[in-house]
């Protein structure tokens, strides 16, 4: 079942659910992660991966952020285990508190803009100029 979604998430329509009523950290940073306004980078909120809904992904680049609050100190080995599932499919993770986002909006970005470059795809070499190839 690697990559691929479950049924039951889908058929549950968690995913909409989630999307229409996100946390108002979700909402705030959502504003900053749309549009490809971060290295020019497409995310997605509330995305279906396995048996989870992954608060924002970056599929191209396969990062995965998820912001956490106080329920999240009681699930400290379901997030572990979550984690270790989402880079043993190849992602990072990112996990920030929600006072984080509020608190250091820019700190958050900058961790978010750094993991981006680090897995863009390389540019391609520029081609020799005339007479140097």
């Amino acid at each position: 079942m690697e990559g691929q979604t479950n049924p039951k998430i889908l058929g549950a329509k968690l995913q909409r659910q989630l999307r229409n009523a996100p946390t108002d950290a979700e909402r705030f940073l959502w504003q900053r992660l749309r549009s490809r306004q971060i290295d020019d980078a497409k995310f997605r909120r509330q995305h279906p991966f396995e048996n989870y809904i992954l608060d924002f992904a970056c599929l191209e680049r396969k990062v995965v952020i998820e912001l956490d609050g106080g329920q999240h100190a009681e699930t400290v080995s379901y997030d572990a285990a979550r984690t270790r599932q989402l880079e043993k499919a190849g992602f990072v993770v990112l996990r920030f508190w929600n006072h984080e986002v509020f608190e250091n909006m820019d700190g958050v970005l900058e961790v978010i803009r750094t993991t981006l470059r680090t897995r863009a795809e390389p540019s391609p070499p520029n081609p020799p100029l005339e007479g140097e190839g």
